[in-house]
């Protein structure tokens, strides 16, 4: 495949660089011939993760979850061509015999983000992560080296859960503007809150608890994905995302609460080096 990104490609690269830069980066850090599938990969997760920004009620919401279903299903109506980053993923799906189960299941499992209902436990948490965050993970892996990939399951699903915490936690504020709660009700609970305080009153020392739990359930997540096993080389490229949970998790852990005001990311240039030193090293 050339280098040059195609039309379709180029407006993928383009969407990612404004909705979701650290996977646009990521993005350009993998190998010319498998980029074109898994920016459509990480475009797509875009697309399923901004619909509740773009929507005042659930129902128009889950009328483009649907709209993937159908485009993923065979059945979709309308022209696949006019839509850059639908075009962009049946091509993948076809050129590297992607399995569509967990595409439709990562739409399925954003309706829960169009509602305010609460994540209840960690297992439950472990799941929405499994089809989303750790689901790309895998189907990026799957184009990259589908052999390896069908190795690296346990580094992937731990994977995914770290970064699906420190994703949380970045989005925090904007959740609680919104009445949604993300963390799960059972780490609430354990320090004296529901989601109704937690929503509430941000001076309570409490909610640096919960926050400081639920970060140190990511890292816990984090350890186990590097005990799982060393990275297959080739599918380093997929894991790059993931190189920002660390940071993000340890920062959380210290100050708690103050992450609801302060942007807890390393800056862009310490993300950048991050992904290009798991480029090199290997090692998660």
């Amino acid at each position: 495949m050339s280098e040059t990104p195609s039309a379709n490609e180029a407006l993928c690269l383009r969407a990612l660089q404004e909705t979701d830069h650290d996977r646009y980066l990521a993005s350009l850090l993998t190998p010319a011939d498998r980029r074109p599938a898994i920016t459509a990969l990480y475009a797509y997760n875009a697309e399923l993760a901004r619909i509740r920004d773009l929507v005042r009620e659930p129902l128009p919401g889950e009328v483009r979850l649907q709209y993937w279903r159908d485009l993923l299903e065979g059945s979709a109506h309308g022209e696949t061509a006019a839509n850059p980053v639908a075009a962009e993923l049946l091509s993948a799906v076809q050129t590297w015999r992607l399995p569509v189960a967990p595409l439709v299941s990562m739409a399925d499992a954003r309706i829960f983000d169009l509602y305010d209902d609460p994540m209840e436990t960690t297992v439950m948490f472990e799941g929405y992560a499994g089809e989303t965050a750790a689901a790309l993970i895998q189907l990026a892996a799957l184009v990259l080296d589908a052999k390896a990939a069908e190795g690296a399951a346990e580094i992937v699903g731990h994977a995914g859960v770290a970064q699906a915490v420190a994703g949380a936690i970045l989005l925090m504020p904007v959740h609680r503007a919104r009445g949604q709660v993300y963390l799960p009700t059972q780490i609430l609970s354990s320090v004296g809150l529901d989601r109704e305080a937690f929503l509430a009153d941000p001076s309570d020392g409490r909610l640096s608890a919960a926050i400081q739990a639920f970060a140190g359930f990511g890292l816990d997540h984090l350890r186990k994905a590097r005990a799982a096993g060393r990275l297959p080389k080739s599918l380093v490229p997929a894991f790059l995302p993931v190189t920002l949970a660390e940071p993000v998790l340890k920062r959380a852990a210290k100050v708690g609460v103050d992450c609801l005001t302060v942007d807890i990311r390393p800056p862009q240039w310490r993300r950048q080096l991050a992904m290009m030193r798991l480029l090199v090293t290997g090692r998660l």
